[in-house]
């Protein structure tokens, strides 16, 4: 899930080119608050796809994401300035990110927060073997560790053969591949266009893909759900603003453990809220994943830039 939320995101970036002192208690507390946004967004989405088809919560997002990121756009040059030679590459890179969106969306109304996250996690591990295959990478024994580790640790989530598949696993996974391909696409997009220019497109042109969609069932909200409309649409901002600002004051290597935090507090709040269980399957299934991820990351360091357009 990355998530039209990294709109926010650019903008954090493009003010961290000041380059800040580095500090890890300023990065704790920007990791915090980004924390507490994805959260409060993975609560947001399930409350409005309690009420609304997927797609029409896409489509708000995307339009709340616009008027967002606006200001942004005329304070760098405006429309003109948003002019792109690579117009295919920013269809083919959104209409795979709508995908992923959309089947995580779909499986946050199937399956326990922790384990959707967990698997969500995966994204890394899918982005590495693509980016092997199609960028022509060096397939690193760190980088090969952590692609093993993290397909292990699907593995004993999902438990293929024992019992019937859950489609909610099923979904998420395709979508962590989704956002994996899309990462791969938008590392070429960033060779030539701004990180405002991709996030400027990739909301236009997924608010096109999904209005049809969106229309075709679609349901005014109640007025006791607009509160939550805006809060996904916020917390898609802030969420991936306070993390790069994290990186700002960090590097990924500091931050990502920080991230990793997630899944047990999204175990947390499914119990709390919602009376999740999680096994012992699902808890060492997201061990393997987050320790493949760590293996990445000893790899090289993330760029906020790159993580900003994500």
């Amino acid at each position: 899930m990355e998530q039209l939320a990294v709109a926010a995101k650019a903008a954090a970036c493009d003010i961290a080119d000041m380059a800040p002192a580095p500090s890890i208690p300023k990065a704790a507390f920007w990791m915090a608050l980004s924390i507490t946004s994805f959260l409060a967004m993975s609560v947001a989405g399930r409350a409005t796809t309690a009420e609304l088809n997927v797609f029409q919560v896409l489509e708000l997002r995307s339009v709340i994401g616009f008027f967002i990121l606006l200001p942004l756009v005329m304070a760098t040059g405006g429309l003109a300035a948003m002019r792109t030679e690579r117009a295919l590459a920013h269809i083919a890179r959104n209409l795979v990110h709508y995908t992923g969106q959309a089947a995580w969306l779909y499986a946050l109304t199937l399956i326990p927060l922790a384990v959707l996250i967990s698997i969500e996690f995966t994204t890394p591990i899918w982005t590495a073997i693509l980016a092997v295959t199609f960028l022509g990478e060096r397939l690193s024994r760190p980088r090969l560790a952590a692609i093993v580790l993290g397909l292990i640790g699907v593995i004993v989530i999902v438990r293929p053969g024992v019992g019937s598949a859950d489609v909610g696993h099923v979904v998420v996974l395709g979508a962590a591949v989704c956002f994996g391909v899309s990462l791969v696409l938008v590392k070429s997009l960033t060779r030539t266009d701004s990180v405002v220019r991709i996030i400027f497109w990739m909301l236009i042109i997924q608010s096109a893909v999904g209005l049809i969609p969106a229309l075709y069932e679609w349901r005014n909200p109640s007025l006791a759900l607009w509160p939550w409309i805006v809060l996904i649409g916020f917390t898609g901002m802030s969420s991936h603003f306070c993390l790069a600002r994290a990186l700002a004051y960090a590097d990924a290597t500091v931050i990502s453990p920080m991230d990793f935090l997630r899944v047990p507090l999204s175990a947390l709040v499914g119990w709390l809220l919602y009376k999740e269980q999680i096994d012992a399957f699902t808890a060492g299934g997201a061990l393997l994943i987050l320790m493949g991820n760590l293996l990445n990351l000893q790899r090289k360091s993330v760029k906020p830039a790159e993580v900003a357009a994500s």
